[in-house]
């Protein structure tokens, strides 16, 4: 009744913001590309509003010029270039496609198998070690690559035809590998943080620094799971039959293995934290560095340059062509009074603060069912900064981070967006493993196996939600030095 209560409450602007959001929604179901339906539902809702919107009301954006009752397009042709160059032109972005670049080099530079190689002889013997290479070099990975996709394929195809050689069950082995791949979403440097940082109007060094705590935490519980389900299903993972004795050398070549990577991590992070170098002039460190391991490990050829620059032209200019659409979508949204709907819908619908921040997490959540972390963190983020900052709530940012609230509700959407990764039906980790997976491992594994980690995942969020501390302490000491 309450359902319907509210339904017969809604004026024509509540139903314009409601249907732009079904018809995108549908439209993505029909297979129209993200860019192409934000922009086609937002022209159809412009054409709407000539005749249906109401100017009167004082929920309309107030930069929209009208003319009696039409709308002046000349307003909205003359934000054009905000559309466009507003986003070419933001130096933060310029650090996208350069960290994009980065994480496609050290795909092409044989780090990952190196380190393959010397921690599986390094972890052999202990029951999950295999498990425990893959979840690691994943963590690495994260750390020094950001990209989804790259790290994913990369730790399938190392990983899983050894785990099942070994006799590992599909199930713990496709969870284990889209879990560890995923972690590059959240852990710096993340192109998904560069992106939040400018919608959110944020330090994406204060980004950085607060997403390192949470994503070693969701590492750690990785590990310890793998640890624990060794121990309770010896099976499942069971130990090789010729086991390789740990020696000296061993362990030397595993750490000559990890080094490399680990330095570029230290000159793109450091030089963040350190002051040394801007987040944008750091990317470009790590580029040239990368570049640089790929040389040293004698894995760059001319061919595999232009591969590397060609996959990062096509992965960036898909990113820019849903930012630009976006910002259209949402100039739209704002025409009907679509952010302050959002915003006094989601202020009324609990009393609690904090239960407010819950609810928005949860919704997000739901959305990562249906939609990419590009889409949510584009459309959903912008609108929702308004409610966090009205909110008032309470993050200690021990008095040198700005907004401490929105980082760490910045960090709260980030690690509920890496489950979107793994949620079906648009799981995109799933369908990447599902690519590189051997025959015989089905779909049903992978969604078996991803399960527990989805769990693991919702376990972080809880814990970065009951301590702020986690995200804001470790900017906070950095700048505050």
């Amino acid at each position: 009744m309450q359902l319907l209560s509210l339904i017969s409450f809604m004026d024509l602007n509540q139903w314009m913001v409601l249907l732009m959001f079904i018809v995108f929604i549908v439209m993505l179901f029909r297979g129209v590309p993200v860019a192409y339906g934000l922009v086609g539902v937002s022209l159809v809702f412009i054409v709407l509003a000539e005749f249906l919107l109401d100017p009167n009301k004082d929920a309309i954006n107030e930069y929209i010029l009208y003319d009696d009752t039409r709308i002046e397009y000349r307003k909205l042709f003359a934000n054009s270039g905000r559309f466009f160059g507003g986003v070419i032109q933001n130096p933060v972005l310029v650090a996208l496609p350069m960290f994009i670049f980065m994480g496609l080099m050290l795909d092409q530079s044989g780090v990952a198998q190196r380190m393959m190689r010397s921690m599986q002889v390094l972890f052999g013997a202990l029951r999950g070690g295999l498990a425990l290479s893959v979840m690691l070099i994943g963590i690495i990975l994260a750390a020094s690559t950001g990209v989804v996709g790259a790290s994913v394929v990369l730790l399938g195809v190392m990983g899983m035809p050894t785990m099942m050689k070994q006799g590992y069950s599909p199930v713990i082995a496709t969870g284990t590998i889209a879990a560890s791949g995923t972690l590059g979403i959240l852990i710096p440097p993340s192109i998904m943080l560069v992106i939040m940082s400018d919608q959110l109007a944020i330090s994406l060094g204060d980004l950085f620094m607060g997403a390192l705590f949470p994503g070693l935490l969701l590492g750690a519980l990785y590990i310890i799971y793998i640890i624990v389900y060794g121990l309770i299903k010896p099976d499942a993972m069971p130990l090789p039959v010729d086991k390789e004795p740990v020696t000296m050398a061993i362990v030397i070549e595993t750490a000559l293995s990890v080094v490399p990577p680990l330095a570029l991590i230290l000159v793109v992070l450091g030089s963040i934290f350190t002051g040394f170098a801007t987040p944008t002039e750091a990317s470009g460190l790590g580029a040239l560095g990368a570049t640089l391991l790929a040389i040293m490990n004698r894995k760059l050829h001319g061919r595999t340059f232009l591969d590397v620059m060609r996959q990062t032209l096509n992965t960036s200019g898909y990113i820019i062509g849903i930012f630009i659409a976006a910002n259209f979508f949402a100039y739209v949204l704002r025409l009907y009074g679509g952010d302050a709907i959002i915003k006094n819908l989601v202020l009324g619908s609990f009393e609690d603060k904090h239960m407010v921040v819950l609810f928005i997490l949860l919704i997000i959540f739901m959305l990562g069912f249906l939609l990419d972390w590009i889409e949510i963190t584009l459309i959903i983020m912008p609108l929702m900064l308004p409610v966090i900052l009205s909110l008032g709530l309470e993050v200690n940012g021990y008095g040198v981070v700005d907004t401490p609230e929105v980082v760490w509700f910045a960090i709260l959407v980030a690690v509920t967006l890496q489950t979107s990764f793994l949620t079906p039906p648009v799981g995109f980790a799933l369908f990447y493993l599902k690519g590189v997976c051997p025959p015989g491992v089905t779909l049903g594994h992978i969604y078996r196996g991803v399960i527990p980690f989805v769990l693991l995942q919702l376990t972080g969020l809880f814990i970065v939600f009951e301590f702020p501390a986690l995200v804001t302490w470790l900017p906070a000491v950095a700048y505050g030095n």
